[in-house]
């Protein structure tokens, strides 16, 4: 599931115009407010904040 929702995300993010990049997606209680690029930064590094964040963007239907 995680490589798939990843794979998905990346692919988003690939086609978004880059002044997008800099626009909130998701607010983690924990964390706070996450950009396209901060939420790109984590998945692409598989931390553990970005599995989160890709859980997160699962469930609002985003990817």
């Amino acid at each position: 599931m995680f490589m798939a929702n990843k794979e998905r995300f990346l692919k988003i993010y690939a086609n978004l115009p880059v002044n997008l990049r800099n626009e909130i997606i998701a607010v983690l209680p924990d964390v706070g407010p996450i950009t396209w690029n901060v939420a790109y930064l984590e998945i692409s590094n598989d931390t553990k904040l970005g599995k989160k964040i890709l859980e997160k963007l699962s469930n609002f239907k985003i990817i």
